[in-house]
């Protein structure tokens, strides 16, 4: 074993950083549907997926394989290169949260190691295989999966508590059971998401010689995975939870209850059969099937409209910055630091923007997703002053108040 050069620390704790923007960035996927209907209050569900998070991290690196030694050449690939892709994944984070906007930091993360990796070592060192196979058709799927199990399961929900649905003791027990799908859905993204960091780490020790080829992650970057991402979850990415809970429709428990359980349950699966799955696209899948699986329900779709572009460019956006970033390293010490340096000063930027106007935190998270749809005034007002309601003489003018209508 070599010794754990400079640049390998940095990447690693670089690494670490784009695990707690996946965190905060994906706790709507698990809390968004709970904190909307009023299962859970705000803070105790993040809370809660917080510490699942941590727990999922520890039960599979399937995943974390598929990352650390399937889908590039870990002979072609440098700790340089891990750094490059990371920034991308970053940066296209906090950009789609600064906007409110549910995308995939799996996709990020991918996006940003397949430009920087071609960047590199050219189009070779990636394997479409692999690309093909357990990234971009399981992006194409899960949602789909998910919002059809979502829409069937809802359905199925008010079929089955039909006639005491209303009913204080159905709401109950459909909340009830909202949570417990909640936390699965957090071990569930444990268990897929905090894997793509370990695989991500894993890779750039092999590529630093500070572990063999084809080795799984190792404990204490297990532990350091499942720890950001469990931090990032706890502090709540507000704005994308707002959206995801209220922007896409407006849910009820039973609604609540079939989303999570479906997108729980896909997650799970692809998790286990090694696909670095999508836990947003999955989530925006069943929120929305469970919107038009209730009758009457309806789905936004300007917002979803917004969502599915954000979905097309995460993968080219992140890349294309990974493939400059690891272009710039290619100067040297001095063109590492600058991307470093690059990286710092625009997540600051972007955090003090986000400081400006209205800040979204769990105080106001179930309001209004439309700013101003909260400052539309009132069609009429109802006078204090009983005398106002009788109508002036037809002759005289009040130039106080305006007429009530002009032709």
């Amino acid at each position: 074993m070599e010794s754990f050069s400079l640049i390998l620390a940095i990447v690693v704790v670089t690494a670490l950083a784009f695990d707690f923007t996946n965190g905060f960035h994906d706790t709507a996927n698990a809390m968004a549907t709970t904190i909307s209907t009023g299962a859970l209050r705000p803070k105790v569900a993040v809370a809660m997926s917080a510490v699942l998070n941590l727990v999922g991290a520890f039960l599979s690196v399937e995943v974390a394989n598929t990352i650390s030694k399937g889908l590039v050449d870990e002979s072609g690939i440098r700790p340089e290169v891990i750094f490059a892709a990371l920034v991308g994944a970053i940066l296209w984070n906090l950009l789609t949260w600064l906007v409110g906007l549910p995308s995939s930091s799996s996709h990020a993360l991918m996006g940003g190691l397949i430009g920087a990796t071609i960047a590199s070592a050219g189009a070779g060192a990636v394997h479409g295989d692999v690309l093909v196979t357990k990234v971009l058709i399981p992006a194409i799927a899960a949602p789909i999966v998910a919002g059809v199990a979502a829409m069937l399961a809802t359905r199925l929900s008010y079929r089955l508590s039909a006639g005491q649905a209303e009913g204080k003791a159905a709401e109950k027990g459909f909340r009830a059971g909202q949570i417990a799908s909640a936390g699965l859905v957090s071990l569930a993204h444990g268990t897929n998401d905090a894997q793509k960091t370990m695989g991500i780490i894993t890779l750039a020790l092999v590529a630093g010689g500070a572990v063999a080829p084809d080795s799984d992650p190792p404990v204490w970057v297990i532990l350091s995975a499942g720890l950001a991402i469990a931090l990032g979850t706890y502090l709540g990415g507000w704005r994308i939870i707002r959206t995801m809970g209220k922007g896409l429709t407006d849910l009820q428990p039973q609604q609540g209850f079939a989303a999570q359980t479906s997108a729980a349950t896909v997650i799970l699966a692809s998790s286990h059969l090694g696909f670095s799955l999508s836990t947003t696209h999955s989530v925006s899948g069943s929120v929305m099937g469970a919107g038009l699986g209730r009758k009457g329900g309806v789905v936004r779709w300007s917002t979803a409209t917004r969502m599915f572009v954000a979905w097309g460019l995460t993968l080219p956006a992140a890349a294309l910055v990974g493939a400059v970033a690891e272009w710039v390293t290619g100067f040297g010490d001095w063109g590492t630091a600058l991307v470093a340096v690059f990286l710092i000063a625009s997540s600051a930027a972007i955090w003090v923007v986000s400081r400006r106007g209205e800040v979204v935190d769990h105080t106001n998270v179930n309001g209004t997703e439309d700013p101003a749809a909260a400052v539309t005034p009132p069609a009429h007002t109802v006078p204090t002053d009983l005398t106002a309601t009788i109508p002036a003489p037809a002759t005289t003018a009040d130039p106080a108040t305006p007429p009530a209508a002009t032709v």
